[in-house]
């Protein structure tokens, strides 16, 4: 039985998610603010629902407490495009508009949740990804990738001998992060790239003018 966190501070939205769960056979815990949701979040749920926008902690604060691999769906009352893609960037793999519908959700959470059945390893240069435990090692150091760039990373080392194009990688990827679009997979590859630089990674994404990427190691 998976277990899903649910951080919400009205009342009624709370109550209706943790009964919508709870009557789907998930075990669910539930936090109304973030000084709650704190101790919860360390117990490493297989999934939380949140509301970033919540009255005495910061959404980009308490995400950075989420262990990386542990897929967390925004519940936002934010609908446009760039507030999509800024949810997206902060390191949520999903997010739904709130009013939602509850077949939607549902649906959602259980795409959400494959990031939690597989058990495979995958590697290429001096990066190792284990499937079983969500985590990325560059030279034996863990590093830490949101759901959105772990998914994108996962594609490109699956198909590391060859050039995979841009809307190939985005049906790819968009297998565990639904909605991630065009306009923010640029935002996902600068982070990326960055973090890789950071880690002292000798793996580059390289953009082949024209086609789309590959993963190149020197």
């Amino acid at each position: 039985m998976a277990r899903i966190l649910v951080i919400e501070d009205d009342h009624d939205i709370n109550n209706i998610l943790t009964g919508l769960l709870s009557s789907a056979g998930y075990d669910v815990s539930r936090a109304f603010c973030g000084e709650e949701a704190k101790p919860l979040i360390k117990t490493d749920p297989d999934l939380i629902l949140m509301d970033l926008m919540l009255p005495d902690t910061t959404g980009e604060e308490l995400l950075k407490m989420v262990r990386s691999g542990i897929p967390v769906i925004a519940v936002s009352a934010r609908s446009s495009v760039d507030d999509k893609v800024d949810l997206l960037s902060l390191g949520c793999i999903d997010y739904v508009t709130k009013p939602f519908d509850n077949k939607e959700l549902l649906a959602r959470i259980e795409v959400a949740l494959k990031f939690k059945t597989k058990s495979f390893s995958y590697s290429f240069g001096d990066i190792t990804l284990d499937e079983s435990v969500h985590s990325v090692l560059i030279d034996d150091a863990p590093v830490r990738f949101t759901p959105t760039e772990y998914a994108i990373i996962k594609v490109l080392i699956m198909d590391q001998d060859r050039v995979i194009s841009r809307s190939e990688l985005l049906e790819k990827a968009t297998e565990f992060t639904p909605d991630l679009v065009e306009e923010s997979l640029k935002v996902h590859m600068s982070n990326l790239r960055r973090k890789l630089k950071q880690a002292g990674s000798r793996v580059e994404i390289e953009a082949v003018w024209g086609i789309g990427f590959k993963l190149t190691f020197s």
